[in-house]
């Protein structure tokens, strides 16, 4: 959730998607390595196909928009995220097991990730509504983002030209960190509970606002 804001400050809001998403590949497939058997694949199967819809109307659309544009979908789609995370902590509503509330959130999750990877924010706000557990979160959330980030992967060569040969080898050259912040991850995570847990969610998406608007 930080680095996404982080990177799209330093090199533009498009330009650092394409930089953003092999990194994120190579994190996916850490994810899913060790969570893989946590995963809800009821939810999952609601979520891909209009995941797969989001991402090729996000494709059409960030061909057309500029980098102030997308900085702007951005920060609008952590803040609106934080405040529906927040409402739904305080409010037990049903609404989150509606399967158009899935449909929903496919097509969102799907479309700000190919505008900005903030697919993180759209499904912190899906998966913590349902209240899944911690480990079920991460595990539903690694499947969700290495299927999705690799069918985005195309588009972003062929269409957007945002992964070179250049964004390739940097992503590889940050390999050795992306493993120890996954096993520091599994760590941190071990020792939450799960209502500590769900806040921390919370407060790293607000963080990530901060970086954003700043």
């Amino acid at each position: 959730m930080m680095s996404v804001p982080i990177l799209a400050n330093v090199f533009g809001g498009q330009i650092s998607s394409g930089i953003m998403l092999p990194i994120l590949v190579l994190a996916d497939v850490m994810g899913v390595w060790y969570y893989h058997r946590h995963a809800s694949w009821e939810h999952l199967k609601i979520l891909f196909p209009w995941a797969g819809l989001g991402v090729i109307i996000g494709t059409i659309t960030g061909s057309y928009i500029n980098d102030n544009v997308f900085k702007v979908i951005m920060a609008f789609t952590i803040m609106v995220s934080i405040i529906i995370m927040i409402w739904l902590e305080r409010h037990k509503e049903d609404v989150p097991h509606k399967k158009w509330f899935g449909v929903a959130t496919g097509i969102a999750g799907g479309f700000t990730s190919m505008v900005g990877n903030l697919a993180n924010s759209v499904m912190a706000v899906y998966l913590l509504s349902i209240r899944l557990p911690k480990n079920s979160f991460i595990g539903t959330a690694a499947w969700f983002f290495l299927v999705v980030n690799w069918f985005k992967v195309p588009f972003h060569v062929f269409v957007w030209h945002t992964i070179t040969l250049d964004t390739v080898l940097l992503s590889l050259v940050t390999l050795p960190v992306i493993v120890l912040g996954a096993f520091l991850g599994i760590i941190i995570v071990g020792k939450l509970s799960e209502r500590i847990y769900r806040w921390f969610i919370i407060s790293m998406t607000l963080v990530a606002a901060v970086f954003m608007l700043f």
